[in-house]
């Protein structure tokens, strides 16, 4: 709203104290000009999901930057909270400049933050202490709910955070988990699990070690199915190849470890797509019907990493747009570098739309704005059975069980695979190697070399203050990191330590800025980073909602669902390390970067397999 416009309808306020009763205060703002504060940039869900006569997704120009929103703000509670604030200095004879907010984060006594949401725009400000604040949705289409603090927002940043030190003596150290919901309930699941190889000669056992995370879309069936069974899908298609190569005493070829990979994800994502219909046609339960077609109906992107600890060697399978990047670093200058592991695979992927546009020749819309038939943004993914089921299927779905009718684009099924492109990498443990996977909400926010140079400096500080994870050969392994020198050039105090290569991330999908970052606003040159936190991937994900910004931190933390999808996704990271540590055969739970709640669970005798990734082993090969 325009300055004087807001004067106007303060003073009318002011005049006129029955206004400030909501449905009075929304009929005399309706003659008040009301500007677009900050247009929305349409979710993940709605690109995942858009109608064809969408257009794709644009940055946004208005930003985040609170204060600036709070100054134009006109919704019920914020011209409230002015009025409050004018009206003081009016009584007192101060003149209260027009630039002066009151941030979300600095709310004194005599006032409580609030956070106002629209169909568009989002608003802070502080209202007195003993207004009222109603949580439902107005019937303009306003949310207003109060401020997260520093300090509550910090615990829910840790409420899900898990950590785990792996004493083995097999490359891995340690690895940190957290999760972040936007939906609810959150889309988003993730799986680690290690399985013991016992050798048929007199060598040691190797380990499996695996890593999962899933991005759900239009759901959280399809993602829990992943968590449930894609790793037993490939250990089984790897212990197959494993045990055909006895036959000629030799290891299996690359090429047969990276096909048994694929096989066991396309035959999960068979039974997920057309298992479920073969065993919903034998029933005449819509019950059984809906819970067996759930995991076919909604959809997810799957990202598995598996290493062999024998052979160093880190596969990474990709199915949709989650993304995992390597950090190494560089011995001479004391810097990351950060490698993506994996491309994004998307609808605006030269690469994916001329294989789909290949497979169906002469189909105008196989890709259309960036989407496949224009409505799913993955070109890979599981589930999404709309996308794989013959009209013929679909149809009788309709007709037994009130499904939806078919995509009118939908010609030669299946357009949407669950085949993985898969990766291999030398894993080097001595050098303190890492590996961050995570879901596209990280990525949205940070680029390759930001996650890579945060996870660097935040190696750095457990170094400073003597964590066991940065080097110490206490309980906890072996030196880990002991070696590691960052830069001490005084110039780069404020940088972080990490070479940046662009060009090379930009050709594996990543967007430069990301996208939320051009939605909000920020600079990426300004100092926005900070390192508060136990858990490398907790770390990650404070700094990808604001870092040092805390009422950014604090307002996307506030926000409920659905309105927080507007301006962040569900978040899950994962941050592997690599370390050579002793062999005491444990894995145990790292206390200081694992939620109370987690450790009470992981720790209780009832129940000793939560107490880490299960541990399993399996027949000689």
């Amino acid at each position: 709203m325009p300055l004087p416009h807001r004067t106007v309808a303060l003073r009318l306020l002011l005049r006129n104290p029955v206004l400030l009763r909501p449905a009075a205060l929304r009929t005399a703002l309706a003659a008040v000009p009301r500007p677009v504060v900050l247009p929305r940039l349409p979710s993940s869900a709605s690109i995942r999901t858009a109608s064809s006569q969408s257009t794709p997704p644009q940055s946004s120009g208005s930003s985040m930057h609170f204060k600036r929103l709070a100054l134009v703000a006109s919704g019920v509670v914020l011209a409230t909270a002015y009025l409050y604030r004018d009206s003081l200095a009016e009584l007192s004879g101060i003149s209260t400049p027009a630039s002066a907010v009151t941030p979300a984060s600095a709310a004194t006594p005599s006032g409580k933050s609030v956070l106002v949401v629209d169909h568009g725009s989002l608003y802070t400000g502080t209202v007195p202490p003993s207004t009222p604040i109603s949580k439902e949705t107005d019937n303009d289409g306003r949310k207003v709910v109060e401020m997260l603090s520093p300090e509550e927002a910090t615990r829910k940043l840790r409420r899900n955070e898990e950590s785990y030190l792996v004493n083995r003596g097999r490359g891995v150290f340690r690895y940190d988990v957290v999760q972040i919901p936007s939906n609810d309930p959150i889309e988003d699941d993730h799986v680690e699990k290690i399985i013991e190889v016992p050798s048929n000669n007199t060598d040691d056992p190797t380990d499996w070690m695996f890593w999962g995370v899933f991005d759900g879309h239009s759901g959280w069936t399809t993602s829990a199915k992943l968590r449930q069974v894609l790793i037993g899908f490939v250990a089984r298609e790897l212990n197959a190849t494993y045990k055909d190569a006895l036959v000629t005493k030799s290891l299996p070829t690359p090429e047969k470890i990276d096909a048994a990979i694929k096989s066991g994800f396309l035959k999960l994502d068979h039974e997920i797509v057309h298992g479920s219909v073969e065993k919903v046609l034998k029933t005449s339960s819509k019950v059984v019907a809906a819970e067996t077609l759930a995991p076919a109906l909604s959809g997810s992107c799957a990202l598995l990493a598996f290493y062999e600890s024998r052979s160093q060697q880190l596969r990474v399978a990709v199915t949709g747009d989650s993304r995992a990047v390597l950090g190494r670093r560089n011995p001479t200058s004391g810097k990351w570098v950060a490698t993506p592991l994996s491309v994004d695979q998307t609808g605006s992927s030269p690469s994916e739309e001329a294989r789909l546009r290949a497979e169906h020749p002469n189909e105008q819309y196989v890709v259309h704005n960036g989407r496949v038939l224009g409505g799913l943004e993955p070109t890979r993914a599981f589930g999404d059975a709309w996308y794989k089921w013959t009209q013929e299927v679909q149809m009788k779905l309709k007709m037994d069980y009130f499904g939806r009718t078919p995509n009118p684009r939908l010609k030669t099924p299946p357009y949407v695979t669950a085949e993985p492109v898969v990766t291999t990498t030398k894993i080097e443990p001595e050098n303190g190697d890492f590996v961050v996977m995570a879901t596209d909400g990280l990525w949205e926010m940070l680029t390759n070399e930001e996650v890579v140079g945060l996870v660097g400096k935040w190696i750095e500080e457990q170094q400073k203050v003597g964590a066991p994870a940065a080097g110490s050969t206490g309980n906890h392994g072996g030196k880990w990191f002991a070696s590691w020198r960052g830069g001490n050039n005084a110039a780069e105090k404020n940088q972080l330590p990490v070479h940046a290569e662009t060009e090379q991330a930009e050709k594996t999908g990543q967007k430069t800025p990301p996208i939320r970052v051009r939605q909000w606003g920020v600079k990426s040159e300004e100092e926005r980073f900070v390192c508060e936190d136990k858990n490398a991937a907790t770390h990650l994900v404070r700094n990808a909602l604001g870092g040092k910004n805390s009422d950014m931190l604090c307002a996307l933390l506030t926000l409920p669902s659905p309105y927080s999808r507007r301006y962040r996704d569900d978040l899950t990271v994962e941050v592997i390390f690599f370390g050579n540590t002793d062999n005491i055969g444990t894995v145990t739970v790292n206390e200081e970067a694992t939620a109370q709640k987690q450790v009470n669970t992981t720790t209780t005798p009832e129940a000793p397999a939560a107490a880490a990734p299960a541990l399993e082993a399996k027949p000689k090969l």
